[in-house]
Formats: C-alpha cells, sequence, structure tokens
C-alpha cells in the first residue's frame, strides 16, 4: 500500500485498508493521486461522513463504523469459494454448530476449521464446555477473561465476538470501559495473562501463590485452573484468527451492519502489496523461494532421506541435545530484516500505536515475546518435556481441578497431532507423521521446550525459512503475519493443507503455555 507525503495546507484524511479494514496514520487528499483508489485501498476525507461502495465512513475520537462487506467470505487469505464448498456438502458442519457453537450461528472462525471436520467437532465442544458448561467461574467472567486474553495480541475479532457474548451472559457493562472497572481478583489475573502470552516460561509458584493467596481478592486453585485453559485457549486462538486471515463478521445483530473496530498507526498488510484474494501468486523473491513445484519434489525427497538414516543408525543422546541447541539458538535469527524489508524495525514496536478499545483491557502493553535463548542473556534452564509431560503430569491435574476439560483437551490435542489424509499437495498415500511432528516441536523448541526422543536435525531439513518465518510470526506475534507470509511457503499445497498447519501451530501453543502454567501450580502443591 502506498503512502503519501503531508501538507499543512491540505485536507486532513485517513487511509483506510480494505483488507483487514484498519485505519493507517492522518494523510493529506491532495498528497495522493486519483489512481490511488484502487482495490486495495480506499482514501477518505474526514471533513464530512463519506460513502464509498456502500462503506460508510465516519470518523470520531480516532474510531471508525465500517459497515462489513458481504462478499469476502470468512478469511482474506483463502478464496470463498473453497470455504463455502466445505461448508455446502458437510452436513456435521451444520450439526455442530446447532449442537456447540455459543454464537449459534456459522462464523468464519468455523467455516474456515470444518475443512477439517474432525477437529473442529474438538474444538467446538471443548470451547463450548470451557464457556457455557457447569464450571468453577461464572459465564459472564468467563467471556471477560476471553476478551483480557485477546486483547494481548490486538485481536479485536475475539474481542468484539465476547463482549456480546459477555452482555448477553448478564455481564456488567461498565466493566467493558477497562480494568478499572472490573473487581481486583479479575485485575489481578494481569500478570499470568502477559506472561503465558508472550513469556511462559517466566511464570513461577510465586506467581500462583499471590493469586490463591487468603484474602477477599483470591482465587481458589479449580477457579484459577479455569482462568488458565481460557487464557491459553485465547492467545492461541488468536494465533489462529490471524494466521489464517480471519474477516470480520458481518454481525446481523448490530445495528446496520456497523461495529467498531481499533484505529491503527500502520497496516500490516502493507507488506503483502497486494491482498487481493484472487491472486495469490508471489511474484517477488523476498523469501528466497524456489519454484513451487520444485519446492514440493525437494521436500519429499528430504522426508524419505531421513527416514532412511532414521532405520539406518540412531543419533546419539549427547547428538541430540547439540542439535537441540542449535536449532534454539538458529530461531533467533529467523524472523530478520528481509522479512520486513518494507518498514524499519521501529514501525513494528517503537511506532505502533495500541487503540483505546484494545488497551483498556490490558496492562503493560508494550510486554511481549522475547526469544527464549536471547543472546547476551544468562541461559534460562530448558524445560525438558519428559519431566513434566502433558500425559503424565497436565492431564490428571487440569481434571482434577477442573473436572472433564482435561479429556476434552487432550482429545483435541490427539486429534490434530494424528489428523492426516495420507496426501500432500498432489501425492497420495503419503506418511505426513514426520512432518506434523516437526511442525509442532519447533513451536515447543522456540518456547523452550525440549523432547529428549526427537531429532531437531528434522526441523532443519523439512521446515524451510519462509515456514519457519510464518511459524514464529504465527506463533509468538500473530498481530504482525501477512497474506505474502501466509502465500510465501508451501506454494504448491492446498488451503486446507496450511489450515491445518495453522491448527498444529495453535494447539502447539496452547499447549506450552498450559505446561508452563500447571508446571507452576504443580510445584505450589508441592
Amino acid at each position: 500500500m502506498n503512502r503519501g507525503g503531508s501538507s499543512p495546507s491540505a485536507a486532513a484524511s485517513y487511509l483506510l485498508c480494505t483488507n483487514c479494514r484498519k485505519v493507517l496514520r492522518k494523510v493529506w487528499c491532495h498528497s495522493f493521486p486519483s489512481s490511488f483508489r484502487s482495490s486495495s485501498s480506499l482514501l477518505l476525507c474526514n471533513s464530512q461522513p463519506t460513502s464509498t461502495n456502500n462503506r460508510q465512513i465516519f470518523f470520531k475520537d480516532k474510531r471508525i463504523r465500517v459497515s462489513q462487506p458481504l462478499t469476502r467470505g470468512p478469511s482474506a487469505f483463502i478464496p470463498e469459494k473453497e470455504v463455502v464448498q466445505a461448508n455446502t456438502v458437510d452436513e456435521r458442519t451444520n450439526f455442530l454448530v446447532e449442537e456447540y457453537s455459543t454464537s449459534g450461528r456459522l462464523d468464519n472462525i468455523t467455516q474456515v476449521m470444518s475443512l477439517h471436520t474432525q477437529y473442529l467437532e474438538s474444538f467446538l465442544r471443548s470451547q463450548f464446555y470451557m464457556l457455557r458448561m457447569d464450571g468453577p467461574l461464572p459465564l459472564p467472567h468467563r467471556h471477560y477473561i476471553a476478551i483480557m486474553a485477546a486483547a494481548r495480541h490486538q485481536c479485536s475479532y475475539l474481542i468484539n465476538m465476547h463482549v456480546d457474548e459477555f452482555l448477553k451472559t448478564g455481564g456488567i457493562a461498565e466493566w467493558l470501559n477497562g480494568l478499572q472497572y472490573v473487581p481486583q481478583r479479575l485485575k489481578n489475573l494481569n500478570e499470568i495473562n502477559k506472561l503465558l502470552a508472550h513469556r511462559p516460561w517466566l511464570i513461577t509458584k510465586e506467581h500462583i501463590q499471590k493469586l490463591v493467596k487468603t484474602g477477599e481478592n483470591n482465587w481458589s486453585l479449580p477457579e484459577l485452573v479455569h482462568a488458565v485453559v481460557l487464557l491459553a485457549h485465547y492467545h492461541a486462538l488468536a494465533s489462529f484468527v490471524f494466521g489464517s486471515g480471519i474477516n470480520p463478521e458481518r454481525d446481523p445483530e448490530i445495528s446496520n451492519g456497523f461495529r467498531l473496530i481499533p484505529v491503527n498507526n500502520f497496516c500490516v498488510c502493507d507488506l503483502a502489496n497486494d491482498n487481493n484474494i484472487e491472486n495469490a501468486s508471489l511474484t517477488g523473491s523476498n523469501f528466497g523461494i524456489v519454484d513451487s513445484l520444485s519446492e514440493l519434489e525437494a521436500l519429499m525427497e528430504r522426508m524419505k532421506r531421513l527416514q532412511e538414516e532414521r532405520e539406518d543408525e540412531e543419533a546419539s543422546q549427547e547428538e541430540m541435545t547439540t542439535r537441540f541447541e542449535k536449532e534454539k539458538k538458529e530461531s533467533l535469527f529467523v524472523v530478520s530484516g528481509d522479512t520486513f524489508h518494507s518498514f524499519p524495525h521501529s514501525d513494528f514496536e517503537d511506532d505502533m500505536i495500541i487503540t483505546s478499545d484494545v488497551s483498556r483491557y490490558i496492562e503493560d502493553p508494550g510486554f511481549g515475546y522475547e526469544d527464549f535463548a536471547r543472546r547476551g542473556e544468562e541461559h534460562l534452564p530448558t524445560f525438558r518435556a519428559q519431566d513434566y509431560t502433558w500425559e503424565n503430569h497436565g492431564f490428571s491435574l487440569v481434571n482434577r481441578l477442573y473436572s472433564d476439560i482435561g479429556h476434552l483437551l487432550d482429545e483435541k490435542f490427539r486429534m490434530v497431532y494424528n489428523l492426516t489424509y495420507n496426501t500432500m499437495a498432489t501425492h497420495e498415500d503419503v506418511d505426513t507423521t514426520m512432518l506434523r511432528r516437526a511442525l509442532f516441536n519447533y513451536v515447543h523448541c522456540m518456547f523452550g521446550i525440549r523432547y529428549d526422543d526427537y531429532d531437531y536435525g528434522e526441523v532443519n531439513q523439512l521446515l524451510e525459512r519462509s515456514l519457519k518465518v510464518y511459524i514464529k510470526t504465527v506463533t509468538c506475534y500473530p498481530e504482525r503475519t501477512t497474506k505474502r507470509m501466509y502465500d510465501s511457503y508451501w506454494r504448491q499445497f492446498k488451503h486446507s493443507e496450511k489450515v491445518h498447519v495453522n491448527l498444529l501451530l495453535m494447539e502447539a501453543r496452547m499447549q506450552a503455555e498450559l505446561l508452563y502454567a500447571l508446571r507452576a501450580i504443580t510445584r505450589h502443591l508441592t
């Protein structure tokens, strides 16, 4: 997206990105040629309300009302016809929505997830249980915690959804004015929300003790576990929303289809240059990708070679440790200048504005992800998965304190990890186990979690740089994800296969957060 200069004598204007419906910083009308009014951008003066292609724009207090178009489909990354086709042929999806959807309709997340109906059932059942079934927390509190979690990644899609649900379940409207209006015990979740979202390895038993200490604002352990599960779920779901390019809902219950959305200082869609849904080609060489067909064949060949090497000889434990440390350190360099070449580094952090619509639900908005293995800092101890596993430790603890949620989460984790159609793009009868494990374990590696029985050399062999950039962005700072990143990897693969990648990333992230939180709770108890 182009940018214009400014002039003190020009009429003040705003630039609206029609891909994600964010407004860029103030610009000036005469600085842009008339040809700038293209399908990927609109220039709108704020001197009076403007109507363009049924989009009515009103500027007031740095917020904007936008009527959502009906023709874009559920995702800005995936052609609408592919998702619609999946929904029309699968009656099971409609049944699941009727049975388990909290919104009562086929929302955009559900439509995209319906490309994998088996997983969708596990997802909807577990989410419905967290939000609607018997549990330690009151219903309005559950939705407010979801809002707090989504706000850590500026995910206005999820915030909007749960603001509505919060009010429908009897929530106090005043709480939506910000954290200063909520009970102290909810405010006390800020620290663990922040750490879980960005640096879960910093969570200690002291954080748990502070929340469950005696007093009128304390949390019982069952309540805290329920809250932690919700926080981890919505942090991870924000990754899926941004990673899949989920479009805002056109909510029929909002008057005239209008909804307030935040105004950001810049739009990450600028990096994509062309966000037209139909144009899925990537003409640039920013990610250094070879021809997509040869890329697929090369990946198939590497998988075959790794399988043969694994059968011939096994790496020693010392070598496995070395390979993990190497991969962990290399992850430091995954997101570098070539990824965000269009803008200086400051455009992503120092110059970013988080709007009041989002910031009211969080404290310390500048706190974000930092690499587990940061250069020049004291080495943090690796979380050895064998010392505290989901199967042997986390599952039993969470199930004991929050009845049955362990079974639902376990089913969901297993479903996404084992989900396969034995295909890779145009190839059939392919065992994709190795690839799925590499994706899952790479996410855990970035969070400092190591599996002793896994050869991390496979990660480097199977995940090319553009895919690693995408994984790290979606997992660690999903709000920066662009269509260019999505398009840049596995160009020969189906969109449903890329959605499967996003499901794996989402569940790997959620499990990583839970492992750190549940380990801290276990240490508090012992």
